[in-house]
């Protein structure tokens, strides 16, 4: 909708089609995963910022690394906050290593809400969140928060662009997952006829 195109007066650019899935972040230069630790890839994207920027999608500028939030007498820490100003709004990424968890779904979705409380103004549209993960569970997103959150996305990240066969497999698995959908969802429309 936004790429190639005007908006039209009252048309809303939704989130989903500004942020990219999956990211290749083979320009920081990073270790394999077992040898990556979570500070070691906000330093390289931090070191990289104008390159992230760009991988990340249209619109975002750079907010903040380890925002500080205090709630009673917890403390919190978000990864990096982007402001879009195509959506107008904040983004919170929360950098995980490895597989993602509902613990990981559900701290970020505590996040978005303290953000909203504390440092959305007037006129912005809703704070979003998104996990950047090195194995994003196809399960837990559907079981979780995700599957019906428009604002909480998770994102695979990729150290280097696939091989061939790398790519070849992911095609064919993203088909399986549309047809299983299409699949799913003639079922549901043919019954409730």
């Amino acid at each position: 909708m936004y790429e190639g195109r005007e908006r039209l007066p009252g048309e809303t650019v939704q989130p989903a089609t500004v942020l990219k899935s999956p990211m290749v972040l083979e320009f920081l230069g990073l270790p394999d995963p077992p040898e990556l630790h979570e500070s070691r890839l906000e330093q390289s994207i931090i070191d990289n910022l104008q390159n992230f920027l760009l991988e990340l999608g249209k619109g975002f500028s750079f907010v903040s690394r380890q925002k500080h939030i205090r709630f009673d007498d917890d403390d919190f820490y978000i990864d990096l906050v982007f402001y879009n100003y195509v959506l107008k709004c904040f983004l919170l990424v929360d950098l995980k290593m490895g597989k993602l968890t509902h613990a990981d779904i559900g701290q970020m979705d505590g996040y978005v809400r303290l953000y909203e409380d504390r440092f959305k103004i007037p006129g912005d549209n809703p704070t979003i969140g998104l996990l950047l993960c090195s194995d994003k569970s196809d399960t837990v997103a559907k079981y979780s928060i995700l599957n019906e959150n428009k604002r909480i996305f998770a994102s695979k990240y990729l150290p280097n662009l696939p091989s061939e066969e790398q790519l070849r497999l992911e095609i064919a698995r993203e088909r399986r997952l549309i047809e299983d959908a299409l699949r799913e969802r003639k079922a549901l429309t043919e019954g409730g006829q």
